[in-house]
């Protein structure tokens, strides 16, 4: 049964508050949780207002279906944020 961990480095630039930061980050927690039905955690970077790491978690009977849910979550993640997602990595175990 394999689990998936998808981890974004994301870049805010236009923020200037950690307010500002954590609105952003909660409607994309939000919107992923909603659409896919995954775990969703801020990792790092708490602290500093333009940057964040999120990591999103998910578990299934088959790699191949999970693999294509990251993709479609990595998607929306883009849609969302446009090139604010700086980087991204996919771990399945």
């Amino acid at each position: 049964m394999p689990v998936g961990i998808l981890t974004l480095e994301i870049q805010l630039p236009y923020s200037h508050s950690l307010k500002e930061k954590r609105a952003v980050l909660q409607k994309m927690r939000d919107r992923l949780r909603a659409r896919f039905n995954v775990a969703v955690a801020e990792l790092d970077h708490q602290d500093v207002w333009q940057h964040a790491t999120l990591g999103v978690v998910s578990i299934s009977s088959s790699r191949l279906l999970l693999e294509a849910a990251f993709q479609r979550v990595l998607a929306e993640a883009e849609h969302i944020l446009g090139h604010d997602v700086s980087s991204h990595e996919l771990e399945i175990f």
